[in-house]
């Protein structure tokens, strides 16, 4: 997007230093990589960075008011809720397309945000890979409100980890070994210290949580948590000892009731020029007259499962009366190819990552991550075998 830093990627990229570049990846972190990393970075313009701050500070204002809790209680699904709530998340992940206005210009578009946490460890890494490989200018940064990834790290331990030992804090998974973001697992236990333990793995005693490292039983003070109950459901037939909504002496990081409050939950009570028009099913009288220009989701599934692109007022009305508080309808986004590959234009979506230490009144800002997809939608499925696609990161002209 900024045309002079693209050029001269272009020009110095080929297929074997993206090769090169891969096998990097994998000697530092044997098979370690299990999606795909795309062949460039993004470099936004400070047009579309400004835009993208506004964009944020717009949501954060919404997602700090007094009344916040009480207007996302039913976010939370019946047999979902865990005990000992925090007073707000400690993980912001907010999604936006890159699009084009009216008049042209840049503008980002909101597709979704999350209360929980992401590639935190695995950004900084894959940022310094992209600039130890190519040229980036020193006026771009993928970093915000910190100046280096040290910086960013210790941040993050101060967050996670606090006055505990890290082996006292976990991050917890199901099955974390065979996760596809198991990459980030590792980073994060070579930054902090804390491992990653599956659930199964865990034992309770009363109301303590202990796990086994070196033939000794440690007792778990904080959970980083990284697993979601619909990563749950399945493994129906799981034996545990510990299960999420369990009442246990442990501190959150990331307690999972915030991954509900903020979700798709949120969008309607959203109001701002770079958020989409977002409603309840439930809450419609009649609807929208341009249908075909919205998009039906299903509240409680994750990563675009149930999303259904082309709708009729036929499809709204098959849905049951009480099932509808379970579905959003969201103004489409047409995604604008920006980016320019050796053979056409891609289009990307830029997630921007936020802490929220407990202590503080509002998320800061610290990095981000992107994606490139050719296809119809932002996702694996929809750009499968195709070149120029998949996680990225941005650097930001500031």
């Amino acid at each position: 997007m900024i045309q002079s830093v693209r050029q001269t990627y272009n020009q110095t990229f080929s297929p074997e230093r993206y090769r090169a570049f891969l096998d990097k990846i994998n000697t530092e972190l044997p098979d370690q990589l299990d999606f795909r990393v795309a062949e460039t970075p993004i470099f936004v313009p400070k047009v579309l960075t400004d835009k993208l701050l506004q964009a944020c500070d717009d949501i954060v204002s919404v997602i700090t008011r007094d009344d916040f809790n009480a207007l996302t209680e039913k976010a939370i699904p019946e047999g979902q809720r865990v005990p000992n709530e925090d007073g707000h998340t400690q993980f912001l992940a907010v999604d936006f397309a890159v699009c084009t206005n009216d008049g042209g210009e840049l503008t980002p578009q909101l597709i979704e945000l999350q209360g929980f946490p992401s590639l935190y460890s695995f950004q900084p890494f894959l940022a310094n890979l992209f600039r130890t490989t190519y040229q980036i200018p020193d006026n771009l940064s993928h970093l915000f409100n910190v100046e280096t990834n040290a910086d960013y790290l210790e941040r993050l331990r101060q967050m996670i980890v606090g006055d505990c030992e890290p082996e006292e804090v976990i991050l917890l998974e199901i099955y974390p070994e065979k996760q596809k973001t198991r990459i980030d697992f590792v980073l994060t236990e070579r930054a902090l210290g804390v491992a990653s333990v599956c659930l199964t793995k865990i034992r309770k005693e009363g109301r303590a949580l202990f796990y086994e490292k070196d033939g000794r039983q440690v007792r778990i003070k904080r959970i980083y948590n990284r697993l979601i109950f619909d990563d749950l459901q399945n493994f129906p037939d799981l034996q545990t000892d510990f299960h999420l909504t369990d009442d246990v002496d442990v501190e959150w990081v990331g307690h999972p009731n915030w991954f509900f409050r903020i979700s798709k939950y949120t969008l309607p009570l959203l109001k701002s020029p770079y958020v989409p028009a977002s409603y309840y099913l439930s809450s419609l009288s009649e609807y929208p007259a341009d249908l075909e220009n919205y998009v039906l989701k299903p509240l409680f599934s994750f990563a675009g499962s149930g999303v259904k692109l082309n709708i009729t007022s036929a499809d709204l009305d098959a849905i049951p009366a009480d099932q509808r508080d379970g579905y959003l309808l969201q103004r489409k986004v047409t995604y604008e190819p920006v980016i320019q590959s050796p053979d056409g234009l891609v289009k990307c979506e830029i997630r921007m990552l936020f802490i929220w230490p407990k202590e503080d009144p509002k998320p800061t800002l610290v990095t981000n991550l992107s994606r490139l997809s050719r296809g119809e939608m932002i996702g694996v499925n929809f750009n499968k075998n195709k070149d120029w696609v998949g996680g990225s990161v941005c650097f930001f002209e500031k």
